[in-house]
């Protein structure tokens, strides 16, 4: 694994130079937005630009890079992310800002695209799991590490954005220094969400819906905090516990699913995700209950993003996979706009309660239809039959997504060549 990283450092630590700009960006609209007097349903429309310039960007991102070539395309991107992050409190009007956050969310995308490609392009077929875990590790640190740094300034100044806008501008030193070879671009077209949906019920309807809880965990988590009256510092610990969970959650639901029915694996972890946001519901407002729910909460909702991929991909053929994966990447993207918008109208009708109550009664969606699909279908895929699950998260882009695809396609039939290897020499006498 040293190895491995000795090779990939410098493109790893500018990923967390972004991440710790971007993620301090995600805490900062809600602390900002409430001292600014936004309304929730304000907010809620600037969260949602966010996912509508990410969906735009990966659909145009490489055809500008395979026109003018990575380095300007990467370069342009980081300036105009670098521009628009100091641009927030100099324009304190929720129009401006959500015209900033889908410009952001278009080169965040693309940004995560040309990043991910040289990545890919450094790994061999050997490594590619481990570099792929460690892009993971590092863009989860960088987000967690961003709360942190808010608590090193006020919100109510330009300090926190300008420190972001700075994060952002130096990460782009190390990549782009280290990433010596320009490789292709190709992204597959995604599958159309009728096949899609015919292909995969549960993994299309839930990656849907799983998208609705992303958004609104990352986008609305902090103006839930902020309107129920937490401290700036209590708002960074609040968001860093939804993806310090899933950094703890990862390997244990990872290590399942290849072990169990991923169905089961799916209602489960659903329910465990509504249990959570009930009990956090109920606690009204109490601090360690809150760290409590969100750890949980956010703990499920990563690996449950993995799952619905690593589900849809057990059904279909190695020749299908990558265009599935570009059509859950595109689906989730879809329900992480809506997310944020319905969660905002509920809590601007019923208070901030309703943070708690959407992400619960969106989470028992999922599980009931997960219940509803397995009882249809039947039997399910045998666990042996499965490919292997890798940690995908839900911010990366499809490049990402179809290599974490390829690894597991290898990596499994790999594991059922040794397996078959160790059964014909137990049968030898």
């Amino acid at each position: 694994m040293i190895q491995v990283l000795t090779k990939v450092w410098a493109l790893l630590l500018g990923i967390v130079l972004i991440m710790l700009g971007n993620g301090m960006h995600f805490t900062l609209i809600g602390l900002r937005g409430g001292i600014e007097g936004f309304s929730s349903a304000e907010l809620a429309i600037i969260t949602s630009g966010y996912y509508v310039g990410f969906l735009s960007g990966a659909r145009f991102t490489p055809l500008l890079i395979r026109r003018v070539g990575h380095v300007r395309v990467f370069a342009a991107l980081g300036s105009f992310m670098s521009a628009g992050l100091i641009s927030f409190p100099l324009l304190t009007d929720p129009w401006a800002w959500t015209v900033i956050r889908l410009l952001l969310g278009f080169c965040m995308s693309g940004i995560y695209v040309a990043a991910e490609s040289w990545l890919n392009d450094s790994a061999t077929n050997d490594t590619r799991g481990k570099v792929l875990s460690a892009y993971m590790i590092a863009q989860t640190l960088g987000i967690i590490g961003a709360q942190g740094l808010l608590m090193l300034g006020d919100a109510s100044t330009s300090v926190l954005f300008i420190c972001a806008s700075i994060l952002v501008s130096i990460s782009f030193a190390p990549i782009l220094l280290s990433a010596a070879a320009v490789p292709a671009v190709e992204v597959t077209r995604p599958m159309p969400l009728k096949v899609l949906l015919k292909e995969s019920p549960l993994g299309t309807v839930g990656i849907f819906l799983l998208g609705c809880v992303y958004a609104t965990q990352s986008g609305m988590g902090a103006v839930f905090a902020s309107q129920i009256g937490l401290s700036a510092n209590s708002i960074a610990l609040f968001v860093a516990m939804l993806f310090a969970g899933a950094l703890v959650m990862q390997y244990p639901i990872g290590w399942m699913s290849d072990r169990v029915s991923r169905g089961k694996l799916i209602f489960w972890a659903s329910c465990i995700g509504g249990a959570s946001c009930g009990f956090g519901w109920v606690s009204h407002s109490a601090f360690w209950p809150l760290m409590v729910s969100a750890f949980f909460a956010g703990g499920v909702t990563t690996p449950l993003y993995a799952l619905f991929l690593a589900y849809t991909n057990d059904s279909l053929s190695a020749s299908d996979m990558p265009a599935a994966s570009g059509g859950l990447v595109f689906t989730f993207g879809l329900g992480a706009i809506s997310g944020p918008l319905l969660s905002g109208w509920f809590m601007q009708t019923l208070g901030a309660g309703a943070f708690w109550l959407v992400l619960g009664v969106t989470f028992l969606g999922i599980a009931a239809f997960a219940l509803y699909s397995m009882s249809l279908q039947g039997g399910q895929v045998p666990v042996e039959e499965t490919d292997s699950y890798l940690g995908v998260l839900p911010t990366t882009s499809a490049v990402a997504v179809e290599a974490a695809g390829e690894w597991a396609i290898d990596h499994a039939e790999h594991q059922a060549d040794l397996d078959a290897e160790q059964e014909y020499k137990d049968k030898e006498p």
